[in-house]
C-alpha cells in the first residue's frame, strides 16, 4: 500500500502540468515567476535540506519533488546562484524514481521533467545518462536540446551561462559557445 499524495506535492503536479502550459515551462515569465515563488518559495526553503529518501515514498511525491528542487528554484531564484542550490537533491531524487521504474507509465512530458535534472547537471555521466532517456521520448526536438546540453559539458566541464552568477570566471571559448546561444 503506497501513501496517500502530500498536499503539496499534488498542489505542485497540479499547477506545472494542468496551470502553466509548455511556454511558461520554457520561457521567462516575470509573472509565472512570482506566481511560483510565491506559491512554492517557502517550502522550497523548507524542504531543500531533506534526504531525498524523504521524497522517494511514492511515484507524485518524487515527481513533484523533482519539479521543486530542479525547475522550481530556476524560476523563483533566477539569475541566481541559488536557482542551482538544489540541484544536487533533484537527480538524487531522479536517480532513485529512475531505479523503481516510476518513469515507464509516464506520457512524454512528464518523463521529460522527470528526466531534466540530469540535463541540468555538469557532470559527464549524468549527460550521457540524459542524452539515453531524452532520446527515449522520441522527439528529436528533445533529443536535440540534450545533445546541446550535453556537448557544453563535453568542451567545457560546466555551463558557461551560470558561471557569472557563480562567481565563476568565463574564458574566451565560453563567452562565444553563450554569445553563440547556449544560454538555456
Amino acid at each position: 500500500m503506497s501513501a496517500a499524495i502530500r498536499p503539496w506535492a499534488a498542489d505542485i503536479l497540479h499547477h506545472w502540468f494542468h496551470v502553466l502550459d509548455a511556454g511558461q515551462w520554457f520561457g521567462r515569465s516575470d509573472k509565472v515567476d512570482v506566481e511560483l515563488r510565491r506559491r512554492y518559495g517557502r517550502l522550497h526553503c523548507a524542504l531543500r535540506r531533506q534526504s531525498p529518501a524523504r521524497f522517494l515514498t511514492d511515484p507524485l511525491t518524487a515527481r513533484a519533488a523533482i519539479l521543486l528542487f530542479d525547475q522550481v528554484p530556476r524560476n523563483i531564484h533566477r539569475e541566481r546562484a541559488l536557482a542551482f542550490a538544489t540541484d544536487r537533491l533533484a537527480r538524487q531524487i531522479t536517480r532513485g524514481a529512475l531505479r523503481r521504474g516510476w518513469h515507464r507509465p509516464l506520457g512524454r512530458a512528464g518523463r521529460q521533467f522527470l528526466y531534466m535534472p540530469m540535463m541540468h547537471s555538469e557532470s559527464i555521466a549524468d549527460q550521457r545518462l540524459a542524452l539515453r532517456l531524452f532520446t527515449s521520448l522520441g522527439s528529436p526536438f528533445i533529443t536535440g536540446f540534450a545533445r546541446a546540453h550535453a556537448r557544453m559539458i563535453a568542451r567545457f566541464g560546466r555551463f558557461p551561462h551560470r558561471n557569472a552568477v557563480l562567481g565563476r570566471r568565463s574564458s574566451p571559448a565560453e563567452l562565444r559557445a553563450i554569445a553563440n546561444g547556449n544560454h538555456w
